[in-house]
């Protein structure tokens, strides 16, 4: 009897496809209507329980009855890039584009639904596609705060799910227990000057001047705010100010980013920015200061991280199965995996020679990584129903 992952293989030029189809056509966060009409289109086909219009354009699907229920969640949001790259393929909608693997992820977890409607469940698998996991709505909430308003993880006693990494080749995973991803915040300052004539500088209260002095100091927060060894970052992203070359303008706009691991951390670096704002009132000026609270930091839960290791190392060998550096990038399966034990694993899907970098116009992926994928989260969701947590390995 064929493997899992043999029989995933089998079904790659179809997971292929719908990738490639999902590619051509991005949608952005909360406008994704043509892929989750796809999407729920498929699981029916696969004689799912499907349910639309979850958290806006989300969709779930569901297989089993009884027993345990362990979701797997991918996400279907594209970003506002244009796509440099020439393959037939490429984003057919100006200006949007899958520069970060969310095409991947929705196909991937069609193929394990595929895989899994062959098999006789010992319980259930929820199969989440959220929409919006790179932005919010006009309240602030994100696709996973959305569906999880809207029921998507009531009953729900453990969830997976994978992100491609096209930093490793293909044939190996990254996963490990605790941090997965960091917090995020967004910052937006204003520093007030009074404007006036360029030629006479001693004559108004620049804004631009002090926003060299804030500058500096936001960028001291990390270096010389904070412990050397708690993770953080704080980047500034735009700055806009003035429109004459001869006119010293009246307001200077900053905005920018904050990562971090723990709430010590975000609360400490948000005290550290109003401090460096400050300064903009020592030099005669004045400030606005707005934080936009976002996602927390993501956490693997060990257990579910150790069914997914002992998952990957049966599938695809012991050496294939890395241990996973923390990084600074965000990430909304954090909520989720508050409502239930969870973890996510990095997917290899390096293009060798020639690596793509996440959030470019460039990015893409080695397809060969998309039949493992669905095999993985299969096997992971399969030993779940019939294990539980803790005796994975």
């Amino acid at each position: 009897m064929p493997t899992i992952l043999e029989r995933s293989q089998a079904i790659g030029p179809q997971i292929v496809a719908w990738r490639r189809d999902f590619h051509q056509h991005p949608e952005l966060g909360f406008m994704e209507t043509r892929t989750a009409g796809r999407v729920a289109q498929v699981l029916q086909s696969l004689g799912c329980q499907v349910r639309r219009g979850v958290g806006g354009t989300g969709v779930l699907g569901e297989l089993g009855s009884g027993g345990r229920l362990v979701a797997l969640r991918a996400d279907m949001d594209a970003l506002p890039i244009q796509e440099a790259n020439v393959v037939p393929y490429a984003s057919q909608n100006p200006g949007v584009m899958h520069a970060c693997g969310h095409d991947a992820h929705t196909a991937m977890l069609l193929g394990t639904a595929q895989l899994l409607s062959r098999e006789t469940l010992p319980g259930r698998v929820r199969f989440i596609f959220q929409p919006a996991e790179e932005v919010a709505d006009e309240e602030g909430l994100s696709g996973a705060q959305r569906m999880i308003q809207n029921g998507a993880m009531q009953e729900v006693e453990a969830i997976i799910a994978l992100h491609v990494d096209a930093s490793q080749p293909v044939g190996n995973i990254e996963v490990d227990d605790g941090p997965n991803s960091a917090g995020v915040d967004t910052f937006y300052a204003t520093i007030i000057g009074r404007g006036g004539h360029g030629a006479a500088p001693h004559k108004v209260i620049d804004p631009i001047y002090i926003a060299g002095h804030v500058i500096l100091a936001l960028h001291g927060i990390v270096s010389r705010r904070l412990h050397p060894a708690e993770p953080a970052v704080v980047s500034i992203g735009s700055i806009r100010g003035g429109d004459a070359s001869n006119v010293i303008p009246e307001r200077v706009k900053i905005s920018g980013t904050i990562r971090f691991m723990s709430q010590a951390v975000q609360e400490k670096i948000h005290q550290e920015i109003e401090r460096a704002l400050q300064i903009a009132t020592a030099l005669g000026g004045n400030y606005e200061l707005k934080i936009e609270l976002g996602n927390p930091p993501s956490f693997n839960n060990p257990q579910v991280a150790d069914l997914i290791r002992a998952t990957a190392q049966n599938l695809l060998g012991k050496e294939h199965v890395l241990v996973s550096k923390p990084e600074m990038g965000a990430e909304d399966f954090g909520l989720l995996a508050i409502q239930a034990p969870g973890a996510m694993f990095y997917l290899g899907a390096r293009i060798e020679g020639d690596e793509r970098r996440h959030h470019s116009p460039r990015f893409d992926i080695d397809e060969g990584c998309l039949p493992l994928g669905s095999a993985l989260l299969a096997e992971s969701a399969l030993r779940y129903l019939t294990d539980g947590l803790g005796e994975a390995s």
